[in-house]
């Protein structure tokens, strides 16, 4: 027996934790206390009362009550400060979003008491909130970017992402014409989901993705034949957060000359992880086997056993050669090259996807000045206010999102009290800078109004459409699709 009392459980997660860093860099474990959290984004649900909130000034706010969701059945609205939780106070008391999880969320089934002060409202208002499962969306937008041009952004392959993606285009009038599959900044998620919105694009028996390890036997994976758009013209586009399963959908429709991707390179994981859960609740994330895509290619960039520093360095590596500025700066191995399995194209393994249309970061109206505004937080928690304040009115100037994005412009007066305000939080103006920032202030301030007023999809339109290069590639590309077929995929 050991001679003083220890914390058996924290020593034994610092010790798994030292243990699964020998290994590959995809490898983990998970404590039991952060399990949940871990799994919730994969889940597509977790369970609560179904608020969007911010703090502002240490209270607690309704942004919106969720859709169909507990908080609104019993009345629950935008602006609402909750200020007691089962007869305990929580404002003032120094907040955060993780006390906020705490006190609202729950198991399905259990009730709780809240206490509401609304604008205009004397005395403060009482609820009993019986809590539910509330979804977490894999999908933040689909619109339609051109008539008959559907456009989906993917945040996330979670269990629920293929019952999104068929509900999203239930919401256009007919059937698009072309999609632009938007994979940018999508760390990846369940395998199997990803493959399901692969096979929408694919024959019947094409393979989608193949899987092997040491003790894992080669396991394929081919379309079905049911998808809708197996004869649609599709766009998907990447950048370096593109990884894992998001590698493998854009990796399937390149290796079948099916679709054309554009962006940048992708992140490169290409390691398949296979989850145990211990007696305590905690999980092991093993790495079993590689993913290939059907012309027989590895994404996984190359790694050391024990070795995450120089990992994850290589990747910083790549930003400071330059890749996401110059193709020219990526180094592609002739010996890592592969053919498409309809066109005879060359492409590349050994390190992420190389897109077919190379289109480099935009960083207009990116400056020092606005970054360091956004990084601390002065942009957040001064919308917040503004539109806590506005809220009221700007929803019954504005009832449709077309007509805000049409006729809506950011009052000067609006500029002028965030600038004031980040002057208030130790940020000084900069007037050559602001030179520079002012229309991307301009856009993402409208923005983030528009996701408070309608949904995330609101906010990715119009930041889309304002001035990003790989947005308007996949719409000149989507136009023009029999000139462009026939340029990259060969036909």
């Amino acid at each position: 027996m050991y001679l003083d009392t220890v914390d058996m459980s924290k020593l034994t997660d610092q010790v798994l934790m030292r243990v699964v860093a020998e290994l590959d860099p995809h490898s983990s474990y998970i404590p039991v206390k952060d399990v949940e959290a871990a799994n919730e984004p994969l889940e597509g649900n977790f369970e609560g009362i179904g608020v969007e909130f911010n703090i502002i000034m240490d209270t607690l706010v309704v942004v919106a009550p969720l859709a169909g969701g507990p908080s609104e059945a019993v009345g629950i609205q935008a602006a609402d400060r909750i200020v007691a939780v089962n007869d305990t106070s929580i404002a003032g008391i120094g907040l955060t979003n993780e006390g906020v999880r705490s006190y609202l969320r729950g198991p399905k089934g259990t009730k709780v008491q809240l206490t509401v002060v609304r604008r205009g409202v004397r005395e403060p208002l009482h609820f009993e909130v019986t809590r539910d499962k509330i979804p977490l969306h894999s999908i933040d937008a689909a619109y339609e970017a051109l008539p008959d041009i559907a456009y989906v952004r993917i945040n996330r392959f979670a269990l629920t992402t293929m019952t999104e993606f068929i509900d999203a285009f239930e919401k256009f009038r007919r059937m698009p014409k072309g999609v632009i599959l938007d994979l940018r900044g999508n760390p990846g998620g369940y395998m199997h989901t990803a493959l399901q919105v692969a096979e929408q694009f694919l024959e019947k028996g094409k393979m989608l993705v193949y899987t092997e390890g040491l003790n894992v036997p080669r396991q394929e994976e081919s379309a079905s034949g049911m998808g809708f758009f197996i004869n649609t013209p599709v766009v998907v586009l990447i950048d370096e957060g593109s990884a894992s399963s998001s590698e493998i959908l854009a990796g399937a429709l390149q290796d079948w000359d099916r679709g054309i991707l554009i962006g940048r390179r992708s992140f490169g994981k290409g390691l398949v992880q296979h989850g145990l859960t211990l007696r305590d609740g905690s999980q092991l994330r093993l790495t079993v086997a590689r993913y290939h895509t059907p012309t027989g290619r590895v994404i996984q960039s190359p790694y050391k056993q024990g070795d995450q520093d120089s990992y994850y360095r290589a990747m910083l590596e790549r930003y400071m050669r330059g890749e996401q500025f110059s193709r020219d700066s990526i180094r592609l191995l002739d010996s890592l090259s592969y053919q498409t399995l309809v066109n005879n194209r060359t492409v590349y393994g050994g390190g992420g996807i190389m897109p077919d249309i190379f289109v480099p970061q935009d960083t207009t109206g990116y400056t020092p000045y606005w970054a360091r505004m956004i990084r601390a937080g002065i942009v957040t928690e001064f919308m917040n206010e503004y539109i806590d304040k506005e809220r009221a009115s700007l929803s019954a100037q504005y009832k449709q999102f077309d007509a805000f994005k049409r006729n809506y412009q950011v009052p000067d007066q609006v500029v002028d009290d965030l600038l004031a305000f980040a002057e208030q939080k130790g940020l000084p103006k900069d007037e050559e800078a602001l030179a520079i920032s002012l229309p991307l202030m301009r856009i993402q301030i409208k923005a983030l109004i528009a996701r408070t007023l309608f949904d995330s999809s609101a906010y990715v339109q119009l930041m889309n459409e304002w001035n990003d290069p790989t947005y308007r590639k996949a719409l000149e590309v989507i136009q023009n699709w029999g000139r462009y077929e026939k340029e990259i995929l060969g036909r």
